[in-house]
């Protein structure tokens, strides 16, 4: 489930109570700041669900800093060449995979008191990367990208990549289907997961998808469910008006 709407801890329970595994804070598309996403992240992992958050972008104080605040991965956008990959896991993990600042005890191993090597070999194991394949750019490169080690997940932004496909909206055009089969195949390859975000409410593409590869999906996010239940309402009560209005 992506986040864009919540801001308090409760989305967390709310998110264990229907089943999902993972929730996403989404820091690009949203003004949700850093306090609020610590204290969701370190609430959704009291609940076994999983904390991953969307940087707004690649630079290492918000990678860090997002981390150290208690989530368990992070969800990369816009990533375009095996450069960029590299400086994101340089900023997401420990010497020698990389050059990720050294806090301590914080919220990602429960303020346990570890000694510093056996707290950054923890935190770098239960912390995923993933990056986000939205170009045809970054699509070419997925063989490159997903052979980075340190990477986990390649995750297809569907509606950014069609939209610079000069194909908005159009996420059963073959050109698209293509580019997953492409990215699927890297991933396949280097022994990476395959994620697929943008394609809500569609069961058969999903699973179709699933058949290629995929095992990182992004079902929707609270705002979309928010509007969906709220709309439900507002048309089946207006159904119950009276045609018309009551005499007397």
């Amino acid at each position: 489930m992506g986040l864009r709407q919540a801001r308090t801890v409760d989305i967390g329970q709310i998110a264990a109570a229907c089943g999902f595994d993972a929730l996403y804070v989404d820091m690009e598309h949203s003004p949700i700041g850093l306090e609020a996403t610590s204290a969701i992240c370190t609430a959704a992992a009291a609940f076994g669900v999983t904390p991953l958050v969307r940087p707004p972008g690649h630079g290492a104080e918000w990678i860090g800093r997002i981390l150290d605040g208690g989530a368990q991965g992070l969800i990369v956008p816009h990533v375009n060449t095996a450069a960029e990959a590299r400086a994101i896991v340089q900023a997401a993990r420990f010497p020698p995979a990389g050059r990720r600042s050294v806090m301590g005890p914080g919220p990602g191993i429960g303020y346990r008191a570890l000694k510093l090597g056996e707290i950054n070999a923890a935190l770098d194991a239960a912390t995923l990367v993933a990056c986000m394949i939205e170009t045809p750019e970054g699509v070419a490169n997925a063989p490159a990208i997903a052979a980075v080690e340190g990477v986990d997940v390649l995750l297809i932004g569907s509606n950014d990549l069609c939209t610079e496909m000069g194909i908005p909206g159009e996420l059963r055009s073959p050109r698209l289907r293509q580019a997953y089969a492409e990215v699927a195949a890297a991933c396949r390859a280097q022994g990476k997961v395959l994620g697929i975000g943008g394609i809500r409410g569609d069961a058969e593409l999903q699973q179709d998808l699933i058949g290629l590869g995929a095992r990182f999906l992004i079902a929707g996010n609270d705002v979309g469910y928010l509007m969906a239940a709220a709309r439900a309402d507002a048309t089946q009560l207006r159904g119950l008006l009276p045609v018309t209005p009551p005499s007397g």
